[in-house]
């Protein structure tokens, strides 16, 4: 039986976890537009989901009142000291989450330490909004009063139990204990790989139901400390940020081929190591040289990574934003933004859409991510038959590549058609290992990683081959390209450029592809866009954000974007532009995968206007867009 002290706490906690309940109810009420989609069943299960992320935020923001709750003191004048604390504690977190069932309106998501930034906004609008939204502090003095007159005080001090002090003492220990692990495991939010975050939220459907299962005093507490980006004003009216934007959607095509999608992304795969974009180089993929020069193969000569890790490739991929910030997106405070997904935007058109990674559930967060985009189905480690337990298990990270990719080969029988489905392989990453079984095969070469690439190509080769034997197989576009580069040994790979530099390949084997220029500029945030322009659905494309083109599009000019070391980079056939952080632009020459390291002394001044301008725009529309969750809702073409 818990002591007397630990039935009040859990009381006084149960009476936390109600009025948030409350909280949750009011704040549904408030924005039901919102979420007027999503069926009751699954309105309920965000409720539930809800309260996970109610008991991290109530057990960080109340660790003092916990604390003190231990101290074995029944007198009145403790209890009351106890009450006062209880309240100053959490007034905050209540009046969040009450002040965000209209701000919401606003912004779209739950509030973030943003109130830090505009402080003085507050401050100087504070009689016109108290006056304007007064009707905030009824709910707000309610939910105080309940908690204040519900808040359970102790009768008589109970009469201590005949018993050793010593063991009194031994179970007051074991109780504490017990308390401090089960509230760790609360603020982690369960014995999950990563602590619990904002996107953990969004893995049902509808996504943006994670609004619901959120609270603002969550949201407020983990975007503390994290980096703020800074607001551009390059451009003051949207009509210029219009122009100098160039965004570009392609026409619709007259008969739609809804065909299953395979996006394969492969981990490290640079186009250092084929041979097929450097001849006369030793090759280390020679199944991917091979299809590259396939019939109904299309391979993007001059394409470049949005970013330089693995997680920030998914959203690149599957949702078109490229890592134009330093934090990642998938951790980033603005993972709760609304984003529309290529998942999403097939799931409408009837596609069954999933996401495999042999990794552990929840690595880098692609499984919170991959349902945040309208993916419908996750499989990681744990789907995996054995999971850690079996024998493909690289004893690190996840499942070998070729047993993970023929176990994909063979889910995609079960899908429904049409589907589109991603697969992330993960062999090819530090530290590089090959199967035990293959490891005379796939040698060393003058990299670690070429034995592991090696045997990355032969996995895909596997894949082919069972796919080949498969019903959908002639009914697939299949999309391959890489996360990002990794060890070079090439010097004319050993600049930034080259830093960025790996293929694209378009693969059809039951039809020929639209006409395109192999050697146009693309990047990774170009893939959602070419997919459902390949499709036929060119029309969707105009839900995506404005930063990528349809590699078929021939009236739009290629281009791919990075950031790296705090400047901004723009590629064209004919210049790269940099623009940096305190606001200068350059223009170096481009050549595939090489770039000076000194930019023109002299550049072009049409080009260079005309590039910077670009840049400019992206980098404000990209900026602004997160900061007031309106990247969808900005002026586009």
């Amino acid at each position: 039986m818990p002591s007397p002290l630990l039935w009040l706490l859990l009381r006084r906690f149960s009476l936390l976890l109600a009025a948030y309940l409350l909280l949750r109810l009011g704040f549904y009420a408030a924005n039901y537009g919102a979420f007027a989609e999503a069926s009751a069943g699954q309105t309920a299960l965000a409720f539930w989901h809800g309260f996970r992320f109610d008991l991290s935020a109530l057990l960080l923001v109340n660790v003092p009142f916990i604390l003190l709750s231990f101290v074995p003191s029944y007198g009145r004048g403790w209890q009351q000291l106890l009450r006062g604390l209880y309240l100053v504690l959490n007034a905050p977190g209540l009046a969040l989450n009450i002040i965000d069932s209209q701000y919401f309106k606003f912004i779209g998501r739950r509030t973030s330490d943003e109130l830090f930034t505009i402080t003085g906004d507050i401050e100087r609008q504070a009689g016109q909004l108290v006056g304007h939204y007064w009707f905030l502090l009824l709910p707000f003095l309610l939910l105080l009063g309940l908690l204040w007159y519900g808040y359970p005080m102790p009768g008589a001090a109970p009469a201590p139990k005949p018993r050793p002090a010593l063991w009194r003492m031994a179970w007051a220990m074991a109780e504490v204990s017990l308390v401090a692990a089960l509230a760790v495991l609360g603020v982690r939010g369960g014995l999950q790989l990563k602590p619990l975050r904002p996107g953990h939220a969004f893995v049902q459907t509808p996504p943006a139901l994670g609004h619901v299962a959120l609270n603002s005093t969550f949201t407020f507490i983990k975007s503390i400390g994290q980096k703020t980006l800074e607001r551009p004003a390059y451009f003051a009216s949207a009509a210029e940020l219009q122009r100098a934007l160039a965004a570009h959607y392609p026409a619709p095509r007259p008969n739609p081929t809804p065909d299953n999608v395979v996006i394969l992304l492969v981990e490290s795969f640079a186009s250092e190591y084929n041979g097929v974009e450097n001849p006369g180089q030793r090759s280390y993929t020679p199944f991917f040289d091979s299809l590259a020069t396939s019939p109904g193969a299309l391979l993007m000569r001059e394409h470049y990574a949005n970013g330089q890790r693995s997680i920030e490739a998914l959203p690149a991929v599957l949702a078109g934003l490229p890592a134009l910030m330093e934090s990642a997106f998938i951790t980033s405070n603005f993972q709760t933004d609304e984003l529309h997904g290529l998942g999403e935007l097939l799931g409408r058109r009837g596609y069954a859409t999933s996401v495999f990674h042999g990794a552990q559930n929840g690595t880098m967060g692609f499984n919170v991510f991959s349902g945040k985009a309208g993916v419908q189905q996750y499989y990681g480690l744990e789907e995996y038959p054995g999971g850690t337990q079996s024998p493909d298990f690289d004893g690190h990270w996840g499942i070998y590549d070729e047993p993970y990719l023929q176990y994909f080969a063979g889910q995609l029988g079960r899908q429904r058609p049409p589907f589109f489905s991603t697969v992330f392989t993960l062999t090819s990453h530090d530290p590089f290992p090959v199967p035990p079984q293959y490891r005379g095969r796939f040698r060393p070469g003058p990299l670690e990683i070429h034995a592991s690439i090696e045997y990355a190509d032969y996995a895909l080769r596997r894949f082919f081959q069972t796919a080949s034997r498969q019903p959908w197989y002639r009914n697939t576009l299949f999309v391959l390209l890489a996360d990002h580069t990794s060890q070079s040994q090439a010097p004319t790979y050993q600049n930034l450029l080259g830093e960025h530099k790996t293929p694209l390949l378009l693969f059809h084997p039951g039809r020929p592809l639209p006409p395109a220029d192999a050697h146009r500029i693309t990047q990774q945030a170009d893939v959602p866009a070419t997919v459902l322009d390949a499709l036929g659905f060119g029309a969707d494309s105009r839900q995506l954000l404005p930063f990528g083109y349809s590699v078929f599009d021939g009236q739009a000019p290629g281009r791919a974007l990075f950031l790296s070391n705090g400047a901004h980079y723009l590629v064209h056939h004919d210049y790269v532009t940099e623009l940096t952080a305190d606001n200068q632009v350059r223009l170096y020459p481009y050549r595939t995968h090489q770039l000076p390291a000194q930019p023109l002394p002299n550049p072009p001044a049409a080009k260079l206007q005309q590039y910077g301008d670009e840049l400019r725009a992206v980098a404000q529309y990209f900026t602004t867009g997160l900061l007031d969750n309106s990247l969808y809702r900005q002026p586009a073409p």
